[in-house]
């Protein structure tokens, strides 16, 4: 037993020997390879600063060790003799010091800040290859999604019955509208959307014999009769030079009620009258009431006018149906009970050429809606009865209207004929110089004039800005590029940085439409009429101008995010706001190309996207395009539907590459009938 136990001890004490002389060869072995191989060396820190108080570059040196070579036999020898009373003073070794590193390779940055985290002006969108972009595959034929791992089926939408095929699902809601208490100030020719569960669930359907629309110039000339097949215009209003028809198209000569010789003499003689109107350069944005079929703003794009024409869905009810099919910018729209759906200050001039509307009822309230509107110095046209006929009734509306233009502050600058033109003040001196208790009052200071969305009518005047924002726009082109005053009343975020986020946008949507021009040939599609359904601060549109595509876009500011429709305006573009949880205020196959950026991933928390989507298909024409350039996380559920819908659709990668977070969706539309 005590032999054993003495082995044991034996057998340990040789472990522990053999463990120390393993840890030090290998402590050895580490140490001589750090010193000999790393590319670590030591640094010293001076405390010593300069004047300023600030490190200065030379406090920061190297150790003194630094890139020194030893021969360790010497250091040994050395050793030795000094301890037998020799002493050698080694010269010091020579110091080399390494190259500087090569500086680092410069890196191009994509995103709008810069590397202190500001916002450039200077920053790359990237590029489309050409090559890849034509090679685009599109997607497969499959009907299921997954959402939380769980297959949901999305089923073909059928089509609507054959009288449906020019369906408004706001102004055609005959229960909501029979339900109405009083129509008389006009609130049946208003929106009256059906209740969620009653909504648009079918595909409308095409006229029989609906071809693809005339393209723009000669559609502003003659329409297709199969597209919009309605005579009673040609009936009611074949006298006053409006619409005829020649065999299979209408035709439409240029006339108006009060412009039976044609509008572009008509426009000659305004400009005659009022030269500062200066049509294409002071004056870039009309609105047209009551616009029959539209021929005053159809001729008037011509000028470089852009003037929006609006109607009530009445017993003409035809009248804006026409106006798109055309190419002419139009929306259904009458002036009843509610604010309409443009901001203040938006139009250069608002012109009523016998548009039947009473503008003196209720104390002038419709009146002052065009004060609303109207641009500080703007102007208003008005061709009718009153101005120029000789007759009891009529002489008493005109004094009418002299009275209370007079109490709105409006300058009658000139009559003549059968034409009266009155200007709105540049601000508010003269209201303000007013008697006490005048009618109308002025708003209320904290009333907001560019609150529309379902607001009343308010029976006084609205206030000018006191900065003069709205008034001091820049002339056309100009003002589509220069960032205007109004930016600083827009709710955001940020306040320094408004120019700056303007500046941006412009760039992003100039250099994306670019590729899109030069890589998928957007200059060969027949695009006219143009819907941006999310415009932010009207880019889109904007680089649609800069980039010559012969179109016009409707800039839709959504009621889920900020109003930017002033400065929409102040661009010289057009837009309207709107709620895509609701059906949009227009007939159906009435735009080319729809264009929605970011919208989905946004609403989709408001309201389903395949009622969007529906709502999108009636809007398009047979043949028509939509881009959709959203996440991710909403492309799969996109993607279905638009099938479901018989959209040929495609999904492609944004200019930053396969796994950037967004993808562009297109579909095209086929044409489906009854």
């Amino acid at each position: 037993m005590k032999g054993l136990s003495g082995d044991l001890l034996r057998s340990t004490t040789v472990i522990k020997v053999l463990a120390f002389v393993f840890l030090a060869v290998a402590f050895f072995y580490f140490g001589k390879h750090w010193s000999d191989g790393s590319s670590q060396q030591l640094l010293f820190f001076n405390s010593r600063q300069n004047p300023s108080g600030l490190i200065s570059p030379s406090a920061v040196s190297l150790s003194s060790n630094f890139n020194k070579t030893y021969d360790l036999s010497t250091v040994i020898n050395d050793t030795n003799r000094q301890q037998a009373g020799e002493v050698s003073i080694p010269p010091p070794p020579a110091v080399t010091l390494s190259p500087s590193p090569p500086p680092p390779s410069a890196v191009q940055h994509m995103g709008l800040l810069d590397e202190n985290g500001v916002m450039k002006e200077d920053f790359a969108v990237g590029d489309y290859d050409p090559d890849v972009v034509e090679n685009w595959p599109g997607v497969g034929n499959e009907t299921d999604l997954s959402e939380n791992n769980k297959v949901v089926k999305v089923k073909k939408f059928g089509l609507c019955p054959e009288s449906m095929r020019e369906y408004i699902p706001c102004l055609d809601n005959v229960e909501a509208i029979q339900k109405l208490n009083s129509t008389e100030k006009g609130d049946k020719f208003e929106r009256h959307c059906p209740e969620k569960d009653k909504g648009l669930n079918c595909l409308v359907p095409a006229p029989r014999g609906y071809q693809a629309p005339i393209p723009w110039p000669r559609s502003r000339d003659e329409v297709w009769f199969s597209n919009v097949p309605h005579a009673r215009l040609v009936e009611d209003k074949g006298g006053q030079n409006w619409i005829t028809i020649d065999k299979d198209k209408f035709k439409f000569p240029g006339g108006g009620t009060q412009f039976i010789h044609g509008a572009d003499q008509y426009l000659d003689q305004i400009e005659k009258m009022v030269p500062e109107i200066a049509f294409g350069r002071h004056t870039r944005v009309a609105l047209d009431i009551g616009c029959g079929v539209a021929s005053f703003g159809a001729y008037l794009l011509s000028r470089n006018v852009l003037a929006l024409s609006i109607a009530p869905k009445d017993v003409h009810e035809n009248q804006i149906q026409f106006a798109l099919e055309r190419g002419v910018p139009a929306m259904v729209a009458a002036f009843a009970t509610h604010r309409l759906m443009y901001p203040s200050q938006a139009f250069e001039l608002i012109h009523c050429s016998r548009c039947r509307i009473n503008w003196t009822r209720d104390d002038g309230i419709l009146l002052l809606e065009v004060n609303r509107m109207l641009r500080a110095g703007g102007y208003f046209v008005w061709a009718a009865q009153p101005v120029y006929k000789h007759e009891a009734a009529l002489e008493e509306q005109w004094e009418e209207m002299v009275n209370l233009t007079t109490r709105l502050c409006w300058k009658l600058v000139k009559k003549e004929g059968y034409i009266a033109i009155w200007q709105k003040p540049l601000n508010n001196s003269c209201y303000l110089s007013r008697e006490e208790g005048s009618q109308p009052p002025l708003c209320d200071p904290q009333d907001d004039p560019d609150n529309v969305w379902y607001v009343d009518l308010k029976a006084c005047i609205t206030r000018l800005p006191e900065e003069g924002y709205g008034a001091n726009i820049t002339t056309w082109p100009s003002r589509l590029h220069d960032p205007p005053e109004r930016l600083q009343s827009i709710q955001l975020d940020a306040y320094i940085s408004r120019k700056e986020l303007f500046r941006a946008e412009s760039r992003f949507w100039k250099e994306i439409i670019e590729s899109y021009v030069r890589a998928l040939h957007w200059k060969n599609f027949k695009l006219r009429n143009v819907l941006d359904m999310r415009a932010g601060f009207g880019g889109f549109a904007a680089a649609l101008v800069e980039n010559q595509l012969d179109c016009w876009v409707l800039n839709v500011v959504p009621v889920s995010g900020r109003n930017t429709l002033p400065i929409i305006y102040d661009r010289g573009l057009l837009g309207v706001m709107h709620d895509w949880c609701e059906p949009f205020d227009t007939y159906p196959r009435t735009y080319d190309l729809l264009h929605a950026h970011g919208l989905f991933s946004i609403e989709r928390k408001r309201c389903n996207i395949s009622t969007i989507m529906l709502e999108m298909d009636r809007l398009l024409r047979p043949g028509g395009r939509i881009y959709i350039r959203d996440s991710l996380a909403v492309m799969d559920e996109l993607q279905e539907v638009g099938k479901a819908m018989g959209w040929h659709v495609s999904l492609r990668d944004t200019s930053e590459g396969p796994h950037a977070s967004y993808r562009i969706l297109t579909c095209d539309k086929r044409l489906l009938r009854a």
